[in-house]
């Protein structure tokens, strides 16, 4: 039973159980420099020099899985000593110069980086270089690549540095929290930090507490994980673990799409404000277009807040595929409403940690959205809900949407739009490819992700928009 893309999630995903199984038994404490003996025992073998090493880093998973550096306000952090391993980044001459007398290498290079040595073999000078390419692309034997490391590869905002000591650094000025370099980094040397530990207290005190109730909000892409086991299951597995009940974020998104809609044609273009790191993109890359970023909050904190408003006792959870809406749940504008953000990650090391198995449990329902909700978890989802919310509304608008899958796709359009020169009025903007199917956080990146979100969407009891948020009183009266 595969639950994972990589060992490394998997690795990651045995701290976190470990770190969850000891705060429920109220060991955690006690027990905490016990956990990384715990997960490498006695002499195992290991990727590392020496066990002890790998258990200095797993040292360091679990201050990570506990909530990571409080000083650094990013929600991705690296583990310095996990990362020595890359070859040095840049581009490097290898072995296949023939030394050739044509030195086109050198004739690009506007710079003057490079130079030759008494065999007429090119060498690179990293303080002149500014990673142009231009030699690579020249040189007739393909004797010059790029050795970029996999984290700075992922990251396409020019976040991650590489310091001194030969480690990856990340500017927090320009990190977007995605969490791609996380996913990418061969060696986990990259973590987003876990709250799980302030899920668990929640749920642990909520047991027999009538002071408060613990929802569960739980993304649209939730259809495309857990595959082992049916969706059903899955619910009856996180009532199973102490929440008061379980709702769709999807419902949140068809609370936005109707706003959005409204106010796209109010105003006549918009940025979507669904994906929170296009949110924080366009605020740090593109500032002059803030403006156009909708009012509307995020279908999360959409939803949040309004079950904090119907039901004044709710501790919210929101449990997605997403990093940055780790750090969405921090801003002023989240924070009164989202209490704890977790991972399709760290909700599997959850119900491993309670010895839930979910695919022994019965299957419980989960329809609260409409389709148009539910495929917000797909790129171009939240564009054709805005154009069915206006449908819906008879409101006579005409959008052109330009649906963005990836962050370089967000950047061409708002550099585009930046120059008055976009072809569209409206740009529904995901930083993650695919949408939040390809979220970091997320237990598998599948090509069939796309296709289960869609068929999850088309099994909605609730057809229309419209519908959906009519279901807002329904759950105004079961609270």
């Amino acid at each position: 039973m595969r639950k994972f893309d990589t060992k490394v999630q998997h690795l990651k995903y045995k701290v976190l159980r470990e770190v969850a199984k000891q705060a429920w038994a109220g060991t955690l404490l006690e027990n905490v420099l016990d956990i990384p003996k715990l997960i490498v025992p006695g002499k195992t073998p290991t990727m590392r020099c020496c066990v002890y090493k790998e258990r200095a880093i797993l040292a360091e998973r679990v201050k990570i899985a506990m909530g990571g550096d409080k000083d650094n306000p990013n929600v991705i952090q690296v583990i310095d000593i996990a990362c020595d391993e890359c070859p040095a980044s840049g581009y490097e001459v290898t072995d296949s110069c023939r030394g050739c007398l044509a030195h086109r290498c050198e004739d690009v290079c506007k710079k003057g980086a490079i130079s030759f040595d008494h065999n007429h073999v090119a060498h690179i000078d990293k303080s002149k270089c500014v990673e142009c390419g231009m030699c690579a692309t020249v040189c007739p034997y393909s004797a010059i690549v790029n050795r970029k490391r996999p984290c700075q590869l992922a990251c396409k905002v020019k976040a991650i540095s590489i310091t001194e000591s030969n480690a990856a650094a990340i500017d927090n000025e320009n990190c977007i929290q995605c969490g791609a370099c996380v996913y990418q980094c061969p060696f986990g040397a990259i973590s987003d930090k876990s709250f799980i530990l302030d899920a668990i207290d929640l749920l642990k005190n909520s047991n027999g507490n009538k002071d408060y109730k613990v929802y569960a909000v739980v993304a649209p892409s939730i259809s495309s994980q857990f595959s082992y086991a049916k969706l059903g299951q899955v619910i009856t597995g996180l009532k199973e673990m102490g929440f008061y009940t379980v709702i769709e974020a999807a419902l949140g998104a068809d609370m936005v799409a109707q706003a959005e809609s409204r106010e796209l044609a109010e105003k006549g273009f918009l940025t979507s404000s669904c994906c929170p790191a296009f949110v924080r993109y366009i605020k740090k890359a593109f500032p002059k277009l803030e403006e156009y970023v909708s009012h509307n909050p995020s279908p999360m904190v959409a939803l949040a807040k309004y079950l904090k408003k119907t039901d004044p006792s709710a501790k919210v959870i929101f449990i997605g595929p997403c990093t940055a809406k780790k750090g969405e749940a921090q801003l002023e504008s989240a924070k009164p409403f989202v209490d704890v953000v977790l991972t399709f990650e760290e909700l599997q090391a959850l119900f491993d940690s309670k010895d839930i198995n979910i695919t022994e449990l019965a299957e419980d329902v989960l329809d609260n959205a409409s389709y148009f909700g539910r495929i917000f978890a797909r790129s171009g989802g939240l564009s054709d809900a805005v154009v069915q919310a206006l449908k819906e509304q008879e409101i006579d608008y005409q959008v052109n949407p330009v649906v963005c899958d990836g962050i370089e796709a967000c950047k061409k359009a708002l550099l585009l739009k930046s120059r008055n020169v976009l072809q569209g009025n409206f740009i529904e903007g995901m930083a993650c490819v695919g949408g939040c199917i390809g979220g970091a956080g997320c237990l598998t990146h599948g090509a069939k992700d796309k296709a289960e979100v869609d068929k999850y969407g088309r099994e909605a009891f609730e057809k229309t928009i419209g519908d959906a948020v009519a279901v807002l009183q329904l759950i105004d009266d079961s609270i």
